[in-house]
C-alpha cells in the first residue's frame, strides 16, 4: 500500500462526499425531481421528458459509485491503521493479527479457525465455572 500526498482528486472526492452527505442534498435531489415531474404536463410526458431524468440519474450515480468507494477504501485503510495501533500497542496483543487484511484468503481461514477454536474454549470453560481471561497462544 503506497501513501499518496492529498492529490486534487482526494480533495475534491473528500469536498463531495461531505457535500453530497449533506442534508441540503437530498432537499435539493427532492426539488429537482419534484420540478421534473411538474414539468412532466408542458413537456406532454414525452421520450425527451423521460431521457432527462434517466440520464441525469444515471450520470450522477455513476459518479458517486467512485466519489463514495474512494472515500471509503480511505476511511477502511485509516480504520484499519487506528485498529494495527491498538495491537501494537498492547503488550500481549498477537501481533500476527496486525495487517490480517493481506493474507491469502487460505491464511485468512486458518486465522478465523483458531480464533472460533479460542472461542469455543472459552465457553466450554465459562460453562464449567472457569472465569475467561488470559492471553492463550493463537
Amino acid at each position: 500500500m503506497r501513501i499518496h500526498r492529498r492529490t486534487v482528486f482526494m480533495r475534491f472526492a473528500k469536498w463531495a462526499s461531505h457535500i453530497m452527505g449533506h442534508p441540503l442534498a437530498f432537499f435539493a435531489a427532492v426539488l429537482f425531481v419534484l420540478v421534473w415531474f411538474l414539468s412532466g404536463p408542458f413537456f406532454g410526458y414525452s421520450d425527451s421528458w423521460q431521457l432527462i431524468i434517466n440520464t441525469g440519474t444515471n450520470i450522477i450515480a455513476l459518479l458517486m459509485v467512485f466519489l463514495i468507494q474512494n472515500t471509503q477504501n480511505r476511511d477502511s485503510q485509516a480504520m484499519q491503521l487506528k485498529l494495527d495501533e491498538l495491537i501494537r500497542s498492547h503488550e500481549t496483543a498477537h501481533n500476527a493479527l496486525l495487517d490480517l487484511e493481506s493474507l491469502t484468503d487460505t491464511e485468512l481461514e486458518k486465522m478465523i479457525e483458531r480464533y472460533q477454536h479460542l472461542a469455543e474454549e472459552a465457553r466450554k470453560a465459562l460453562r464449567k465455572g472457569v472465569q475467561d481471561y488470559g492471553t492463550p497462544e493463537v
